[in-house]
């Protein structure tokens, strides 16, 4: 990469900034901040000193984290070579994620609202700029609104206009195809983005027997589901993971139950706002990697 590419860079993410959204590093040439950058959420930032520190560093391509930047960004996305619409959106004048949407918003009774920030994508596809409704606190989305749709609030990021993707997948530069401010989102959308009233929990009771060992487990168990509750953005799904390792090696060494101690791991990675089936393969996933380190305490 050349100096000016550096310099086109830091001038990206400064504007950015200025414009109130907070940015952090996305490695060279990619959509996602590079290696060791964690907790992106939380780190990013509208300080011209810092973005100019980093920046410095390599030519990064700019992440903006939508959250915190009082974003809501639709994603429209293009199929790729071969991909078709599944039976529900294999429909007449449906071919890519904006046709998605405009049926979306037809179904709903209004028009699409494009008198807003609207950016090309690396493969053609088209991000709309909205800001979020005040107080409002909208997590990020993958397919639930329809085909080839995707949204990014809280727990998402967008690439910023100016940065250049160069992946297997396909490569190119963010450009502004239609510059003007962020419209408020749509309420039909935010309707549309609005999740349902989580049902009452059902309580979940782990079992432990009496022993000189049940403060230790009782502790571990909370320990650890503390830990979970705590995790930050970026770092749940490894929070789970962990989580669900620490205890299915007690398990495997027969000091507490698999069934409770599974569906506590699940209640908790939802809480966090992690979906249902990511949520079930990371504690599946962890408990069989404690598994293999069964821990036996001495008996009573």
């Amino acid at each position: 990469m050349t100096a000016p590419h550096r310099h086109d860079m830091t001038a990206a993410a400064l504007g950015a900034a200025a414009r109130g959204w907070p940015v952090f590093p996305l490695a060279v040439g990619d959509k996602a901040p590079p290696r060791g950058f964690t907790d992106w959420e939380t780190r990013a930032t509208c300080d011209p000193d810092r973005i100019r520190a980093w920046w410095q560093r390599a030519p990064y391509n700019v992440g903006i984290a939508t959250g915190p930047a009082g974003l809501v960004v639709i994603d429209l996305d293009i199929p790729k070579p071969g991909q078709h619409p599944p039976p529900e959106w294999d429909l007449p004048g449906i071919g890519d994620g904006a046709d998605v949407f405009a049926l979306l918003c037809h179904q709903s009774g209004t028009t699409p609202n494009l008198e807003t920030l609207q950016v090309r994508t690396r493969r053609g596809g088209l991000h709309l700029y909205y800001t979020a409704p005040p107080s409002s606190h909208l997590s990020s989305t993958n397919g639930s609104l329809g085909w080839l749709i995707d949204t990014r609030a809280w727990g998402g990021l967008v690439v910023a206009p100016g940065s250049i993707v160069t992946l297997p997948d396909g490569g190119g530069r963010y450009t502004v195809q239609h510059a003007a401010a962020p419209a408020p989102l749509p309420p039909s959308l935010f309707k549309l983005l609005t999740p349902a009233p989580i049902p009452a929990k059902r309580p979940v009771h782990v079992p432990i027997a009496e022993s000189r060992h049940s403060a230790y487990l009782r502790a571990a168990l909370d320990r650890e589901m503390a830990h979970l509750a705590a995790a930050q953005p970026g770092q749940r799904n490894r929070a789970l993971f962990g989580a669900a390792a620490a205890l299915g090696e007690l398990i495997a060494g027969g000091a507490l139950p698999e069934q409770p101690v599974k569906e506590l791991l699940e209640q908790g990675g939802g809480d966090l706002g992690l979906s249902r089936g990511e949520v079930a393969r990371t504690v599946a996933s962890g408990l069989r990697h404690g598994a293999r380190r069964p821990r036996h305490l001495a008996a009573a």
